[in-house]
């Protein structure tokens, strides 16, 4: 086997530019070209970057290209994706990786056949202050989980994002968008959801996009953008989600988990760093600094220094491709991610709970040590 997979990346819209700008610092992997439907984005984006444009089929055919990085969105992810796999190519994909239970189970079906990796983001949730959170748990600092609350709410993405339209379409939404940053972070931590129920809305049915170069036109909504859930995971806690696009301020924190012995407050999952604090007693326990290079801020967000080590995950999975074990962003934990969420929203629909009928194991965690190697010499 090559000691060194080259990836192609197809999509050229925002994202991509965290993972091209960030993948160098990982081994294992090189980004050799990109591809887009728009070609001159495409061939703008590969002249920043020092790499090849090519179009999507010439990425998809290319014999110099083991693993294909899908950025597309989320409409196209099973499209593209179930491509990439019939060419042959790993996967490694946006979230979210699919927009069905259908289609993630037929994507698994296709990848077990080929022999093939899939992977899928977020992989915020192997942060530094995230790992930290798992360390605490696993040494029982909080005892057994009983409950705990989460929430990802603002005014929406058409204040800032120059072509809002798909977050308000199906398959777009708080919940599909920004709700597999904290299922992903929940799972790392507790475990599978054994079911869940959830009421959700559409407050407005119309959006004014206030961002440039396309202010004051309108947007139809589509898709429920203030949602409350209840999760019930398999170890028994109770965890309460609430996502939404209609909040103008809020005070609430992003995550919060109550045990037996304590609780434990966590930063946003969207990024990889932030304060972990750990409350026992009644009074705040002072925690030890943990030296977790995925915890370290590596870029400056608005006026704030924040952690991003986007593509860790596609570094880790690469690691896994070459030791021939499960890699930490699996299909299954993104399948089960995805019936999570897809559950929710048709909770919302029948008002109805609904009992999973997918089911993942924790990844497995990982430490400084471990985190370090994915940046250390290649192997």
């Amino acid at each position: 086997m090559k000691t060194i997979l080259n990836v192609g990346l197809i999509g050229c819209g925002n994202i991509s530019d965290s993972y091209l700008s960030l993948a160098p610092q990982f081994c294992g992997f090189k980004i050799l070209a990109c591809a887009d439907l728009n070609t001159e984005l495409a061939v703008t984006k590969a002249q920043k970057y020092g790499i090849e444009s090519r179009t999507v089929d010439q990425l998809l055919a290319s014999q110099d290209i083991d693993i294909i990085v899908n950025l597309t969105i989320p409409a196209a992810h099973y499209a593209v994706s179930m491509q990439a796999l019939e060419a042959g190519k790993h996967v490694y994909s946006e979230k979210p990786l699919v927009l069905s239970l259908e289609e993630g189970q037929k994507m698994k079906a296709l990848s077990l056949k080929k022999g093939l990796k899939v992977g899928s983001a977020p992989d915020t949730f192997m942060g530094g202050s995230h790992q930290f959170a798992r360390h605490l748990l696993d040494k029982g600092e909080i005892g057994e989980v009983y409950s705990g609350t989460c929430h990802v709410m603002s005014a929406g993405m058409e204040s800032w994002h120059p072509n809002p339209d798909f977050f308000f379409k199906p398959g777009g939404g708080p919940i599909l968008d920004l709700g597999p940053y904290y299922i992903a972070n929940l799972i790392q931590l507790l475990g599978p959801v054994e079911s869940v129920i959830a009421k959700t809305a559409i407050p407005r049915k119309q959006r004014k996009i206030t961002s440039q170069p396309r202010s004051g036109e309108m947007i139809d909504v589509e898709t429920p953008t203030t949602i409350h859930a209840i999760l019930t995971f398999e170890s028994g806690a109770v965890i309460t989600l609430g996502a939404s696009w209609d909040v103008k301020a809020h005070q609430h924190s992003h995550m919060e988990l109550y045990g037996s012995k304590g609780s434990m407050y966590l930063p946003d999952p969207n990024f990889f760093g932030g304060k972990v604090s750990l409350i026992q007693d009644g009074r705040e326990t002072p925690l030890q600094v943990w030296d977790h290079p995925f915890g370290v801020p590596n870029q400056i967000h608005g006026e704030l220094a924040k952690a991003n080590y986007r593509t860790a995950g596609l570094a880790e999975m690469v690691m896994a491709i070459h030791m021939g074990r499960d890699h930490m962003c699996a299909l299954d934990r993104a399948l089960h991610g995805v019936e999570v969420m897809t559950a929710i929203l048709a909770s919302g629909e029948s008002g109805q709970s609904i009992k999973m009928t997918t089911h993942c194991d924790r990844p497995r965690a990982l430490d400084p040590i471990a985190a370090k190697a994915l940046l250390a010499a290649c192997f």
